[in-house]
Formats: structure tokens, C-alpha cells, sequence
């Protein structure tokens, strides 16, 4: 059986930064997505052909999928750019970790008379650093757009109020809800990942070719589904200011 590491493993290093095999990955991604990016906006034209037809689609139905979530299409449409490459970002970093023969890509080496295997590409989302960074990114944003939005001192006096005792322990239990929202989204992510990377490691090594085709289908739905159920948390949070803002 493989090796499974919960742990990325370092690939080499630039200066003092170590370059995992999950940053790698990330890389590999980013590049990808700014590559279609760049093929789609030179293919535009009056009679789209069928590049521009399928960009277009994707595009609108999400479009319409977030306004359902955002309440509104215009608070859709200002949000949507970042929440569309939240979710193109963690679809494609799902789907390509999955991708058979990825694993079987890496470094073989000998270390006190037993060989070892390093993938040199991982699932992104495996790795728990990278989904910390991804939550404090959507948490960090949407404050930034509640202070944009609603006004330093309403957006900061929903968490920090002296007002009377109910004020204040309200709002320490709003700080506290908004910790745990980088918690809860970074852990649900990774655990997702990486445990669909173990089955399918593990039935890999157990009933090699046959076995892991429908589990290999399974993790691409888990995938796809993982990607939206982020998209729409970070829609959300970038949002709720917006209704807010509305209400105030």
C-alpha cells in the first residue's frame, strides 16, 4: 500500500520556503485556470463560437445559482467575480487530485535501507495549510467589504460595544462565531479531501484497475459538490453585509 501522509511532504526549497507537492498542485491550478482565462477573453467575438458558448454558460448559470443565494442580482454581480474563482479554484484542485495515475507521479528514495514514494502533485485541499489559507481569505475579504459597506464604526460595533453587559457578551460571541467560521470552513474542506484521497488510495491498493472506478466517480461528485458548498459559504459571508447595510 501507498504511503499516506496527512502531512504535504516538502519537494525542495527556495530559501528558507519549502515547496510542497500540494503547493505545487496549487500552482499547476492557478496556471490552468489563468490559461483558459486568457483563451476565452481573446476568443470573444459578436457570433461566439463554441469556447465563448460553454465560458458564457458556465458563467450564467452560476450567476444565477449565487443570485439565489445573495438575495439580490446586482449583490450577485458585485461578489461574483471572486466567488466564481473561489469555486473554479477548489473544483479543479478536487477533480485533478483525484485524476488516476496523478499519485503514481513522484520521487522514489531510500532512507535507512527502505524505499520511500513522494507524489509530486497532491490534492490541493488535502493539505490543511492550504484550506486555512483559503477560509482566512473569504473571512478576511468579507470583512473588508462589511467595512467598505456598512462603515467602520456600525461594521466594528457589531463586535466590540460597551453599551450595556448583553451588548458586550453579544458581541464576543460574534468574534468567536467568526473564528470558528474559519474552522469550520477550512476542516470541512480538508476533511472531505483527504479522506476521499485515502479510499481511493486504499482501494487502489486492495483491488487495483476494477474497484476504484466508482469510488473514483464518487470523489469527483464529493468534488464538484465540496466546491459549491464553499462558493456559496463565501457568498454568503460577502453578502450578509450587503442585507445588512439594507436593513440599517
Amino acid at each position: 500500500m501507498e504511503h499516506i501522509s496527512i502531512v504535504a511532504e516538502t519537494l525542495f526549497h527556495v530559501g528558507p520556503l519549502p515547496i510542497t507537492n500540494t503547493m505545487l498542485t496549487g500552482w499547476v491550478v492557478s496556471l490552468l485556470l489563468i490559461l483558459v482565462a486568457v483563451l476565452v477573453s481573446r476568443s470573444i467575438r459578436e457570433i461566439p463560437g463554441t469556447l465563448q458558448n460553454i465560458a458564457e454558460k458556465v458563467i450564467e448559470e452560476l450567476l444565477k445559482f449565487f443570485e439565489t443565494i445573495a438575495g439580490k442580482r446586482e449583490t450577485a454581480e458585485r461578489f461574483f467575480p471572486i466567488v466564481a474563482t473561489i469555486f473554479l479554484f477548489v473544483l479543479i484542485s478536487n477533480w485533478i487530485g483525484v485524476l488516476p495515475g496523478l499519485s503514481a507521479i513522484g520521487i522514489r528514495e531510500i532512507q535507512d535501507g527502505h524505499e520511500t514514494f513522494m507524489p509530486l502533485l497532491r490534492s490541493v485541499h488535502s493539505d490543511i495549510n492550504m484550506t486555512l489559507v483559503l477560509a482566512l481569505i473569504v473571512v478576511v475579504l468579507s470583512h473588508i467589504y462589511g467595512l467598505y459597506t456598512v462603515g467602520v464604526k456600525h461594521h466594528l460595533g457589531k463586535f466590540i460595544t460597551f453599551k450595556n453587559p448583553i451588548a458586550l457578551f453579544t458581541g464576543v460571541l460574534e468574534i468567536i462565531s467568526e473564528l470558528s467560521k474559519i474552522i469550520s470552513l477550512s476542516f470541512r474542506l480538508f476533511g472531505n479531501v483527504f479522506a476521499g484521497e485515502v479510499l481511493l488510495i486504499i482501494m487502489g491498493s486492495l483491488v487495483p484497475y476494477i474497484a476504484p472506478v466508482p469510488f473514483l466517480g464518487l470523489e469527483l461528485f464529493v468534488g464538484f459538490i465540496q466546491a459549491i458548498i464553499f462558493a456559496t459559504l463565501a457568498m454568503l459571508a460577502f453578502s450578509s453585509f450587503t442585507r445588512t447595510d439594507s436593513g440599517h
